[in-house]
């Protein structure tokens, strides 16, 4: 992404659904039966964050939430450095955090002196730090994006980590180390970061599958540590930039970003755990985010839509009906970056995910059935 947004705007949007009515096989939750179509309403869940990324929802029942914090402003020397205008990132190894929200909205930090960078003048995120969290079991972990020596934290380095209670964190795999002698092998050489820009993880099998972005590749690290190559994406597909992934029915589900001008050259990418890559779905912009629902329907975060790169008040979430109709499901989102189902069967969406520190914040999309108009009489 190349845009740097410092503006905070708070705003959401009542979509309706074009549907026809529900049947029994209807695939939009809920399931309306013969009482109409579905309609959704959003409404603001939680403020003041951090610029928000990936949010899962914990074992607890609270939404845990990956800032990528506030930014830094230390150089590191003796390391190959991203080239401008993406570079040089300027780092702290200690303003981002993870936090953990309840079902009245209220935050508080979880795990807290996390890294996080700032990134160039005319580079994408402005701001990366955490980037994704997910559960083992009752243990939270967090994917870092905004560190080692070329993000301005030499200490830290892009990985995960692990909660180890009262705040605290250790990290138990160097993703960083590996990425570095193992990119992928089409990437933009005036856009490269030897640390890698790790955005999006998913958990399977106890295992962490983590995208890559920058050199575009999909990676399985183990809870020890342990780091292979799953799909290196850029060597069928060239520098997509992919950025979204979900696991669904035995597959991996990616989406990419593109390159900008971005406005419909992204898409939903079907990825076999043996690393076998085939176009899903097409033709969407600037994709951040998927998740399935349990109707099989795919749902499409998209950061940008209708403008050549990001621009605030621009973004949607398409659903994907098994049959391949789509629908507009909530629009005007303020450079959203991620969504996740909860345990209530709404979207949560977190918005204003780039921009100034503190204006973030995750939407709520609640779907409902509306009523099917009668029919008028004939009038005689």
């Amino acid at each position: 992404m190349k845009s740097n947004i410092t503006r905070f705007i708070t705003m959401y949007a009542v979509v309706m659904i074009l549907s026809q009515s529900c049947k029994k096989n209807d695939n939009y939750p809920p399931n309306c039966g013969d009482k109409g179509s579905v309609v959704t309403t959003t409404k603001v869940f939680a403020t003041g964050l951090n610029n928000p990324r990936g949010l899962k929802w914990g074992p607890d029942g609270n939404l845990y939430v990956a800032e990528g914090g506030t930014g830094g402003n230390h150089f590191s020397t003796g390391c190959l450095q991203a080239p401008p205008p993406a570079g040089p990132y300027m780092g702290n190894d200690s303003t981002s955090r993870i936090s953990k929200i309840d079902w009245q909205g209220t935050r508080t930090t979880f795990v807290n002196y996390l890294p996080s960078c700032t990134a160039g003048a005319k580079t994408g995120s402005g701001i990366t730090g955490m980037a994704d969290v997910g559960f083992i079991g009752n243990t939270l972990y967090g994917l870092i994006g905004g560190a080692g020596c070329s993000h301005g934290v030499p200490d830290i380095p892009n990985g995960i980590i692990k909660s180890t209670g009262n705040g605290a964190w250790k990290l138990v795999a160097n993703y960083s180390a590996y990425i570095t002698t193992h990119p992928g092998v089409n990437y933009d050489a005036a856009d490269y970061t030897p640390d890698g820009n790790p955005f999006s993880m998913v958990i399977v099998n106890k295992d962490f599958y983590v995208i890559e972005p920058n050199t575009g590749v999909l990676d399985k690290i183990t809870p020890g540590g342990n780091v292979s190559r799953v799909a290196d994406m850029s060597a069928t597909q060239g520098h997509i930039v992919p950025t979204a992934i979900t696991y669904h029915n035995g597959n991996f589900y990616v989406g990419n970003l593109g390159i900008f001008p971005a406005t419909g050259i992204s898409n939903i990418y079907k990825v076999t755990p043996a690393g076998q890559v085939s176009i899903f779905a097409s033709g969407f912009s600037t994709i951040l985010s998927i998740a399935f629902d349990d109707h099989n329907g795919l749902y499409v975060l998209e950061n940008t839509v209708g403008a050549p790169s990001p621009t605030p008040n621009h973004g949607d979430v398409v659903r994907v009906d098994p049959s391949g109709d789509r629908h507009v499901i909530v629009s005007g989102l303020n450079l959203p970056t991620a969504i996740a189902f909860g345990p209530d069967g709404k979207l949560y969406i977190s918005n204003s995910g780039i921009g100034a520190p503190g204006a973030g914040e995750i939407l709520q999309v609640s779907f409902k059935c509306e009523a099917v108009m009668a029919a008028k009489e004939d009038l005689r």
